[in-house]
């Protein structure tokens, strides 16, 4: 099957197209590289370096003709989000919409898109949150992956195009980028290896789901070829505190340095933990690796183990 993967050159894009390629499917990858790396492109896969805005992306789809998308390019910074929800909305709103109408119009059956559990969520009433759990998303970036899945469910039922959204829960894992504000687990271990002093924001109480890279992948994989129009959640059901995180890798980093706190970063979510029973009772689909071995192959990851 000839599949487009949008942001294939980034962190979890890049490790479903290797995925895809060892399953013999032809793999076509769309990034602009603004924040994917040329490293992680496959030398298997046929490559575009384009924004998903672009007029170009049209031509693409006239070319390649790909039967299924799997979209995972996106502005994914809810900090940038709420600085800039214009330059948000282009990318995660405008840029769908224009995927979307080049899927339609060149004959691609189905899109597999990956949504967030925790940022449309928000602040949670009940844990794990379930996907029936209100939507009541803090943060543009929030805002735009729900109305991602609106226009989704409007393009199967007007367009006849086939969808799955899937909720990420906070995905980590070898490839994570540690600059910037997004993926703790990259930006801890990066810094406890190089013996820098990682900084907690605020009294690192506040928890998240952490679902390792290549579970997020076979959960995509399951997706992938049946013609369920629904949203499932990807998590692992299981609360950690950054605090939790920081001692377990200070553990397999085997570093001295100590527990640093800093000011609470406004705006921030206390807690989220997402409950996956669904997808297992529809797929089959649950997490396989424990956090504890999950953060002991990220670790040996950006050693270089």
């Amino acid at each position: 099957m000839k599949i487009l993967v949008t942001g294939g050159a980034g962190f979890i894009g890049s490790h479903i197209v290797d995925r895809l390629i060892e399953e013999g499917h032809d793999v076509v990858i769309v990034d602009d590289l603004s924040t994917g790396k040329k490293k992680n492109i496959n030398k298997e896969a046929t490559f575009y370096k384009c924004d998903i805005q672009s007029s170009r992306l049209e031509k693409i789809f006239q070319k390649e003709r790909p039967e299924l998308i799997n979209h995972h390019a996106a502005q994914m910074d809810v900090r940038k989000s709420v600085t800039d929800p214009a330059f948000d909305a282009k990318s995660n709103i405008l840029g769908l919409i224009n995927l979307l109408e080049c899927a339609v119009k060149n004959g691609a059956r189905r899109i597999v898109f990956a949504s967030s559990g925790g940022a449309i969520y928000g602040e949670q009433n009940t844990f794990p949150a379930t996907e029936t759990h209100p939507a009541h998303p803090l943060s543009p970036y929030g805002v735009s992956k729900l109305s991602s899945e609106h226009y989704l469910y409007y393009y199967q039922k007007v367009c006849g195009l086939e969808y799955t959204s899937l909720r990420y829960g906070n995905v980590y894992g070898p490839r994570q980028d540690p600059h910037g504000e997004a993926g703790v687990v990259a930006i801890f271990t990066q810094k406890l290896l190089k013996g820098e002093q990682p900084t907690i924001n605020g009294n690192g109480m506040q928890t998240r789901d952490y679902v390792y890279v290549k579970d997020v992948v076979e959960a995509n994989m399951a997706v992938m070829n049946n013609k369920i129009n629904d949203t499932f959640n990807i998590g692992t059901g299981v609360e950690t505190t950054v605090n939790q995180l920081f001692k377990l890798l200070l553990g397999i980093t085997e570093s001295e340095l100590k527990e640093v706190h800093g000011p609470e970063k406004k705006g921030e979510q206390k807690r989220s933990c997402l409950e996956s029973k669904k997808i297992f009772k529809a797929l089959d689909w649950e997490p396989g690796v424990s956090l504890s071995e999950g953060l002991e192959n990220t670790v040996a990851y950006f050693k270089g183990d």
